[in-house]
């Protein structure tokens, strides 16, 4: 469980088709402190520390993860939001991020507002009845707040700290991102089918 607050920026050092894919993560948090076998989400994606490095950390990728996600885009030098999961007792300063991404949405409009950034995403159609104005997703594991939404189309606003603290500031038109809809607006679409 995660909050999507982004601590870390990670950088992708190696990159290895195996059976699975091997992804080197370089990091700022204290290795010594992480376990083999933790979770850690890289870029919204629950991934598990399979080695560990002064200063990186190994996860293994299923091709299933792979087709589902962003992860197609991983090279070395890439940029990565990482958090470690949610321990009892943390601020809980987002909202609930499983890191079991959702689908990938698309970057398809960018402008200054001020000093912040709008983005217009498009989800996938099967996934935009789950996104409303006000309500919460995750994008390449940052918690956000949508401001609207049109047909599959929605928009986000980053404030120049989020830019800064995260790889927002690094984002393009046509760029990928990783989608996690909120749990809560799964859960109350799923009853609303058993009306």
């Amino acid at each position: 469980m995660f909050t999507g607050i982004v601590t870390d920026i990670g950088t992708i050092r190696q990159v290895e088709q195996r059976g699975d894919l091997r992804a080197r993560i370089a990091t700022g948090y204290d290795t010594g402190r992480i376990d083999i076998g933790a979770s850690i989400a890289c870029d919204g994606v629950c991934l598990t520390v399979v080695a560990l490095g002064a200063d990186w950390f190994d996860v293994d990728v299923s091709a299933e993860t792979v087709s589902k996600t962003n992860l197609t885009t991983w090279a070395v030098g890439k940029r990565l939001n990482l958090e470690r999961a949610l321990r009892l007792g943390d601020e809980l300063g987002g909202h609930i991020v499983s890191g079991h991404v959702d689908g990938v949405a698309e970057i398809v409009g960018m402008g200054d507002e001020g000093d912040s950034t709008r983005v217009t995403l498009r989800a996938p159609e099967a996934l935009a009845k789950f996104i409303a104005p006000k309500g919460s997703v995750a994008l390449n594991g940052t918690s956000l707040t949508v401001n609207e939404v049109d047909g599959c189309d929605f928009g986000i606003n980053f404030i120049p700290h989020t830019k800064t603290v995260t790889t927002w500031g690094d984002a393009a038109v046509g760029d990928p991102v990783n989608l996690e809809i909120d749990t809560l607006a799964r859960y109350v679409a799923r009853l609303r089918e058993w009306g």
